[in-house]
């Protein structure tokens, strides 16, 4: 048992941010998917128990992947913030349009939003926060866009049922952040 807690942490390691799905554990390991979740859960528990750890092992996504450990948080928050990432308020609503209503087409976003979005969807991808996730059938067939696993790591989500409802975000006051994350609104 040992070797393959050690092919785990391998493969983990080698998969890095894009993380891997029980069903490719499974496959590689030539186990069945229970016997793959069986076995993460075991590996996971060891692997906590070693203490001491500045990396943990997350599932975000469907995804087992590296993740900091959150007990060392200030350390490094100083880190990250030394070149923090930025979103406009732009982008920001943007994201927030596309990730409560994908897939979603450019048109359809620009409807919601009221302005060209454009330059906010080319940021985005850029960003890979989101990405083309097929085309609508109508007339000019229009790129659909979804929200890629790396919004999943960076908002700390396991599904997208996890965003707050629609609801409770719209009665929140322009100054808070739904998306209370690395990617704070830009200042001029």
């Amino acid at each position: 048992m040992e070797d393959l807690f050690h092919i785990i942490e391998g493969m983990l390691y080698l998969r890095g941010d894009e993380g891997i799905d029980i069903k490719e554990i499974a496959s590689v390991l030539e186990i069945s998917k229970k016997e793959a979740t069986q076995t993460m859960d075991e590996f996971i528990d060891k692997y906590e128990k070693r203490g001491f750890h500045g990396i943990k092992i997350v599932n975000f996504g469907g995804k087992y992947k590296f993740a900091t450990n959150p007990d060392y948080y200030p350390y490094f928050q100083k880190m990250v913030e030394q070149s923090k990432a930025t979103l406009s308020q732009a982008a920001l609503e943007t994201l927030a349009i596309i990730a409560y209503n994908q897939p979603i087409t450019r048109a359809d976003i620009e409807d919601i939003r009221g302005v060209g979005c454009d330059a906010m969807i080319r940021k985005l991808v850029a960003k890979a926060l989101i990405k083309e996730v097929g085309r609508q059938d109508s007339p000019g067939m229009p790129i659909l866009y979804g929200v890629t696993d790396e919004f999943m790591d960076a908002f700390s989500l396991t599904t997208l049922d996890e965003l707050p409802d629609l609801g409770d975000v719209i009665e929140t006051t322009s100054d808070e952040n739904i998306f209370d994350t690395r990617y704070q609104e830009k200042e001029d």
